[in-house]
């Protein structure tokens, strides 16, 4: 499901967000007139998800989360509904204004017990037991109730952030409630939106509670959003002709491994490239042609031959189909020692994790999933997923590139030195994870830099556009969407 347009355009880390939570209070609202307005906001997403359920059971920790919690069930205990507080840890542990919501929802005349193995969950389940507060993995009377509540199947409402669910990465910490509603507050996490926080999240509803004081912390990064991006393309003048609009040379295709560069080239002929030329070997020409006879086809065994073909592009887009065999290291050797601006993907990363390469030639965007991004690295994958920001920022710092690391939340980071704040992608779906869809990002991040984008924009650019054809081309269902089904989408969103 797509996020919500409704969304900030910018995301804080927990740390950044308890700052900003303290600089309203500061400001002149009270901290409880705040956690009512928290709870106020899940109240009213509770009512327009479940209208009829008329049943809650709210699960309380020790923490502000869990004032938020108490306060929710005494609104719907005044509109009827019955309601069942349980919680960890004694009441007498919370303290300040979590302390006067627990105190107001004992006055109102909840029912409130201390959780048990035997307790019953039923109706809406309210999650308010650890939210952002959380420092390390989950202590185990928390486990063990947020793995009975995921067993139940009830409808679950996570308050601020699903407990157990690391608000910076994504990444349980041992366990972690899956919701089917989070209401946030403050400001956005990027552990509700990368890694697998989003299977956790459910669906995102973000409360601003106050507007925020003007001298707010830089943000961590920002969430990206098609109107930003409608001007990036300029108009095309009447007077155009194909050369204003540059020359993309793709480079791939290693036997039995045609259709990626196919994908690649059919998308940036679609994305506005003025010309497009193919280097792949003789075998896939017959069919690139039958597909895309617009493009430029260069069927080469011998690599030396396309020295001449580099001096006639505007940038470089290597790796679709490429292999790692002797004729995809000639090619990669080539393009590495070109200054135009160039897409790294697939097998001309893994090429690059290989070599002993101090620095890259010219600008370069870097398109890795998580286990190219590892090998670059020289991690795992596991390392790299437990935290997706810091290893995007790690690899655009390394290689001195921008970087797109593909995933949940696709994260975009650098070049280094300039302005641009990291970056994430809310839009795409799971019916995206198919073969070729890297193919295509690519072949539209080249098409991209033809038109004269930089590295940092079109990389930046190219995912959102990538992720949001995906979402249109899923209309119809997410199981069988192809590839090949995001072009013509492209097009449109780029028009």
């Amino acid at each position: 499901m797509p996020m919500s347009s409704r969304l900030p355009a910018v995301f804080y880390s927990a740390a950044q967000t308890r700052e900003l939570d303290a600089r309203l209070i500061a400001g002149g609202i009270p901290g409880f007139e705040l956690m009512q307005r928290a709870a106020t906001a899940v109240w009213e997403a509770v009512l327009q998800r479940w209208p009829g359920a008329a049943r809650l059971t709210v699960l309380c920790g020790t923490g502000n989360n869990a004032g938020d919690g108490y306060l929710v069930g005494v609104l719907a205990q005044r509109a009827g509904w019955q309601v069942t507080v349980y919680w960890l840890g004694a009441p007498e542990q919370l303290r300040g204004d979590a302390t006067l919501a627990w105190q107001a929802a004992r006055n109102e005349g909840l029912v409130i017990k201390p959780w048990c193995a035997e307790a019953e969950l039923a109706g809406v389940v309210v999650d308010a037991l650890l939210g952002t507060g959380l420092s390390g993995p989950v202590r185990p009377q928390y486990a063990e109730l947020i793995e009975q509540l995921n067993r139940s199947a009830l409808p679950v409402v996570a308050v601020d952030l699903p407990s157990g669910l690391d608000a910076d990465t994504g990444v349980p910490q041992g366990v972690a409630v899956r919701a089917e509603l989070t209401v946030t507050f403050i400001a956005l996490k990027p552990g509700l939106l990368t890694a697998q926080g989003p299977d956790h999240v459910g669906r995102l509803v973000f409360a601003t509670l106050a507007r925020l004081p003007e001298d707010v912390p830089p943000a961590l990064g920002v969430r990206l959003r098609l109107g930003d991006w409608r001007d990036c393309l300029p108009a095309r003048p009447r007077a155009a002709h194909k050369g204003l609009f540059g020359h993309v040379l793709l480079v791939g295709g290693e036997r039995g491994m045609g259709g990626a560069i196919i994908l690649a080239a059919q998308t940036a002929l679609r994305s506005g490239a003025g010309r497009v030329s193919v280097v792949t070997r003789p075998e896939h020409v017959a069919a690139l042609l039958s597909r895309c006879p617009e493009v430029m086809v260069h069927g080469l065994d011998d690599p030396a031959a396309m020295a001449p073909l580099l001096e006639q592009a505007s940038c470089l887009v290597i790796g679709p189909g490429l292999g790692r065999s002797d004729w995809a290291r000639s090619l990669w050797r080539q393009i590495l020692a070109s200054e135009l601006p160039k897409v790294l993907d697939a097998d001309a990363l893994n090429l690059l994790a290989e070599a002993e390469v101090p620095g890259l030639i010219g600008p370069c965007l870097l398109t890795p999933h998580p286990a190219e991004a590892a090998r670059l690295l020289g991690l795992d994958t596991a390392a790299v997923q437990a935290d997706r920001l810091v290893a995007v920022q790690r690899l655009a710092e390394r290689y001195a590139s921008a970087v797109v690391l593909k995933g949940v939340g696709s994260l975009i980071a650098g070049p280094p030195g300039g302005e641009r704040p990291l970056a994430l992608c809310s839009d795409g779906n799971p019916g995206m994870a198919v073969a070729g869809m890297g193919d295509v990002l690519s072949g539209l991040a080249g098409a991209l830099l033809a038109q004269g984008l930089d590295v940092g924009d079109a990389g930046r650019y190219a995912v959102l556009v990538h992720a949001l054809a995906g979402d249109q081309a899923a209309q119809a269902g997410q199981r069988g969407v192809l590839a090949s089904d995001l072009i013509e989408p492209i097009r449109q969103l780029l028009n």
